[in-house]
């Protein structure tokens, strides 16, 4: 089989070519592809950090094998390990965090053992990077969670829990603050474990999550969440099993699959053949699996198993009284004990079942759309306003353009409610939430907001405006604090 490899910047070539060492020295099947993608892509010109060859190159292989990635700060440009994954539709992200004997933490010096699956959404929520200044005091990111979207990625989750023989599957999320998106996310994620009866399913809001984590690592298996608390879980989680150099990432989707490191590219120590390349290998033996290459990860991640339950070490861990060795000297150790194994977590030796990673040749974009099951109506709006009135004054002015079809509801600034109730001791900045619904629930139509905008526009700049919808029972929009 043939892959598409990435060496990425800084020590992304030194790391890579230690682990594609290790493979041809096991004899892996595979034959590589190299592409140009990275921080030097960007400064030739090419804005998404890739070249228009490598996209293609991608697109017909399949895998894409990659080092850790730099994007240029303060260019305007999206960071090419986010476009990479959105581009491909690589929905879950998948991490695994184990203990690893000679890789000393609190917890291993405690003998908890610590073996946790974080599945991160990939695509959605704020990485979205879509971003407006509203006035120039208020800034807006736009978070969106869809049905689709959750779907994917859960289910991905609960299948490959029931595969790995999970214990448990729990969804971290922030729906007790974040009712509509995160409320989304949950309730798509007790839809699918409906379908899987066997595996126990439940949920914890994300800071205590974090907290249990950092005190409990061993109760949890299988945690599942959305793209920014995945981001930030999945780092909490490296640093329990000895940070990110031990940390792989596997990003998975229908036609397109990454792995990578996720880790930065060290320019300090870049060239110094000092690197620790354990995090890119261990990434590696999640391709080789996906791959069904079994045979090849379970013989390599032994032999890392057994060289690092043998003290050898890179410089950033290990017995700092043991000499430590460079990154190929650490290559050279781990294929110097191909056929040994380790005395704790032992991979057995599963006879290779090699597939192919070609994805299906695509003619148009893939639609992601649920059925919807209640007709959508539109109640009303929410006209974002500019202004440095108090909020009494603000409100004679828009229920003078309320008309026969809308009532001024409330104001809000920051999400609090400030008029018709509200207290003085609310700061305010100068973007308001004018909220009008129809009279007695009537339908509107866009035409009625639009002459809403209008008529509000000669009092106030509207730099943004959301419809409010119902399906059914069902609002589609939250209340302000103190509403």
């Amino acid at each position: 089989m043939k892959i598409a490899v990435a060496k990425g910047d800084g020590i992304g070539p030194e790391i890579m070519s230690a682990v594609l060492k290790i493979f041809e020295a096991n004899k892996v099947p595979l034959e590589y592809e190299m592409v140009d993608m990275g921080k030097w892509v960007f400064d030739k010109g090419f804005s998404n950090g890739m070249t228009p060859e490598a996209q293609q190159t991608i697109e017909r292989l399949g895998i894409l094998f990659k080092g850790p990635m730099e994007t240029p700060k303060g260019k305007g440009v999206k960071s090419v390990n986010v476009t990479a994954r959105k581009t491909w539709n690589t929905y879950a992200n998948k991490r695994v965090f184990q203990t690893l004997h000679g890789v000393d933490t609190v917890f291993s010096k405690a003998g908890i053992p610590i073996d946790i699956t974080v599945v991160r959404e990939n695509i959605e929520d704020t990485y979205g990077g879509i971003e407006h200044m509203l006035t120039h005091d208020v800034a807006l990111s736009r978070r969106f969670i869809t049905r689709p979207g959750s779907l994917q990625v859960i289910r991905y989750a609960f299948e490959m829990a029931r595969q790995k023989n999970a214990r448990r599957i729990t969804c971290g999320h922030k729906a007790n603050i974040m009712k509509i998106t995160d409320g989304l996310f949950l309730e798509c994620f007790y839809e699918v474990a409906k379908e899987y009866p066997d595996l126990k399913a439940d949920d914890i809001i994300v800071d205590d999550l974090c907290m249990k984590l950092v005190t409990r690592p061993d109760t949890f298996d299988v945690v599942v969440l959305t793209n920014l608390q995945g981001d930030i879980v999945s780092d909490l989680c490296a640093g329990l099993v000895g940070g990110l150099g031990f940390a792989p990432s596997a990003n998975i989707g229908d036609h397109i699959c990454i792995f990578e490191a996720v880790h930065g590219t060290a320019p300090d120590i870049a060239g110094k053949n000092i690197a620790n390349p354990t995090a890119l290998l261990l990434s590696g033996f999640a391709m080789l699996r996906h791959l069904g290459l079994t045979q090849n990860a379970a013989i390599i991640e032994n032999a890392l198993l057994y060289t690092l339950e043998q003290g050898v070490h890179t410089g950033d861990f290990g017995d700092k009284s043991k000499a430590s060795l460079n990154t190929t000297e650490f290559a050279d150790a781990i294929i110097s004990n191909f056929g040994r194994t380790p005395e704790l977590n032992a991979k057995p030796i599963i006879a290779n079942k090699p597939g192919t990673p070609t994805p299906l040749k695509l003619e148009k974009n893939t639609m992601l759309e649920s059925k919807e099951l209640v007709n959508e109506q539109i109640i009303g709006v929410d006209m974002f306003i500019e202004s440095n009135e108090q909020p009494d004054a603000i409100a004679k002015k828009c229920q003078r353009h309320a008309g026969v079809k809308f009532n001024l509801i409330n104001i809000s600034n920051r999400g609090t409610q400030v008029w018709p109730t509200g207290s003085v001791y609310t700061n305010l900045v100068n973007q308001y939430n004018v909220r009008f619904e129809s009279i007695d629930d009537h339908q509107l139509n866009q035409q009625d907001v639009i002459g809403l905008y209008v008529s509000l526009s000669g009092d106030f700049k509207i730099p943004s405006l959301e419809l409010l919808n119902k399906w059914g029972d069902k609002k589609g929009y939250s209340s302000a604090a103190g509403q």
